[in-house]
């Protein structure tokens, strides 16, 4: 599309629910056993006066994007409220523009005015991915597209003014070769308390809820090949924990891959390149060391720039996740030897398609592959599972990251009425059990076509509005000294 509708964010309506999880979630050093999600959304208008509502889900994830230990859970979620309001404020005076426009016309004030009250990039970098994200939906709708075909056709009018380090780049062309398939393969998450056999839980703290309680029990019930393991730092103590792992692995799945994710425990190169050699020196670790894909973000995101991590790539690919704070992020990782980014729904849309363009533009100039992954946020059934699924497909991804569905049971408080909606218009994503939504995984795979055939980002079913809870507002200022990162 040479020129792209012009619109304009005329209102924005916030909401959460509470969502506790069925089996503790453990990452880093972080427990997660309840949580808030936020759900957006918009109503557009373009210059002629026609409108649209758009939407968008993201669950607020305390100690991921703010790990301060002097912050209560409750403060990391009014830490994204505020986020969501600055946001929803640049927006909606950002007048008039196409939907990139409107993005790039606010991104650099936005991540500073949240960094003048005290909120990282990660958490600035929230707040304007959902509105974008329901600006988006709400361009599709109006246009009566699925967003791929938006994406193809560049109607949102993506262009290269956030990222000059694409300057020549055929930005329209590449997305025109965006082509998601219509099924992807799920990577599961092992948690750092999850049991690894049925044995190791005892009878008395069986849920028998009719889910998987461990690792064994996923892999029997889903058909998993691809998987992503949480380590801690503690050496001895992954190490003991992945000799577990692989027994299991080998015994029970034929062919599989796997990611290991460090989420910010190590210190520094020199103490993940510890682990890795240790891996690599252990005959019972050969089947499981040659299945690592990748090492998702081992270094603290305060000293992951410090330094290079070439050496590290001698063992693995190394990728950021939590270091990915704004756009410059990829840029800077790869001049210090990382090779990889995630892409999370919750860094931003536009984000993932540019940092997947900058992987396509690096690799002619470097004559080495860069790569993307696809990771979760313990991503929720509806709304939010389906716009990151639709994202992960249209960036090419095989696998991608999912764990909502195991930590939850299905779409845990919303109600039967919304989850029946959910299931209709997207059987092929969704079983119904007792009336609950759970996330549909056969032969490890996730079908999507619904997903990708619908108008809208990802999405032909609309949350219950009126059985969410309005959402605060968050605190104005947060002082430095509390919410840094570490």
């Amino acid at each position: 599309m040479d020129t792209a509708p012009a619109l304009r964010l005329v209102e924005t309506d916030l909401f959460e629910r509470q969502v506790r999880l069925r089996l503790p979630f453990r990452f880093g050093a972080a427990t997660l056993r309840e949580a808030r999600q936020a759900f957006v959304r918009v109503r557009i208008e373009d210059a002629s006066g026609r409108s649209a509502i758009g939407m968008a889900a993201e669950l607020m994830v305390p100690k991921w994007f703010d790990k301060s230990p002097d912050l209560s859970n409750h403060d990391n979620d009014d830490q994204l409220r505020r986020a969501l309001g600055l946001a929803a404020d640049a927006l909606t005076s950002a007048g008039s523009g196409s939907a990139f426009r409107l993005h790039a016309s606010v991104e650099a004030a936005h991540h500073a005015r949240a960094a003048a009250q005290g909120l990282n990039g990660l958490i600035a970098s929230f707040g304007l991915a959902l509105l974008d994200r329901a600006i988006l939906d709400g361009l599709c709708r109006l246009h009566g597209v699925t967003v791929t075909k938006a994406v193809q056709t560049n109607l949102a009018g993506i262009d290269l003014s956030t990222t000059p380090d694409l300057d020549g780049f055929d930005l329209p062309a590449f997305l025109q070769t965006l082509k998601p398939a219509r099924s992807i393969a799920a990577r599961h998450t092992v948690g750092l308390v999850d049991a690894i056999t049925a044995s190791e839980i005892a009878l008395a703290d069986r849920l028998n809820d009719g889910l998987p309680e461990s690792l064994e029990e996923s892999i029997d019930t889903y058909g998993h090949r691809h998987f992503k393991i949480k380590v801690s730092g503690d050496i001895d103590a992954d190490l003991d924990r992945l000799h577990r792992i692989a027994a299991l692995l080998d015994a029970r799945v034929a062919d599989y891959a796997l990611t290991l994710d460090g989420n910010e425990q190590f210190a520094s190169a020199d103490a993940v390149e510890g682990l890795l050699a240790r891996i690599s020196e252990e005959p019972r670790l050969n089947r499981f060391a040659s299945a690592i894909l990748f090492i998702e973000q081992p270094i603290a995101r305060a000293h992951a720039f410090e330094r290079p991590v070439t050496s590290l790539g001698r063992f693995k690919p190394i990728e950021i996740d939590e270091s990915d704070a704004d756009i410059e992020a990829f840029a800077t990782a790869r001049r210090l030897g990382y090779t990889g980014i995630s892409s999370k729904s919750c860094k931003g849309f536009y984000r993932s398609l540019l940092n997947r363009a900058r992987m396509a533009k690096w690799h002619v100039e470097d004559g080495h592959a860069y790569f993307m992954s696809a990771e979760d946020l313990t991503t929720q059934g509806g709304l939010g599972v389906q716009q990151d699924l639709a994202l992960a497909a249209l960036i090419g991804m095989h696998h991608v990251e999912r764990n909502g569905h195991h930590y939850v049971d299905g779409m845990a408080g919303a109600p039967s009425s919304e989850q029946a909606g959910f299931i209709q218009a997207h059987a092929d994503l969704y079983s119904s059990v007792d009336g609950r939504a759970r996330l549909k995984i056969e032969n490890g795979q996730i079908a999507i076509g619904s997903v990708i055939d619908a108008v809208g980002l990802g999405s032909s079913a609309v949350p219950d509005w009126n059985a969410m809870e309005t959402m605060p507002a968050g605190r104005t200022e947060w002082h430095s000294k509390i919410s840094r990162s570490i």
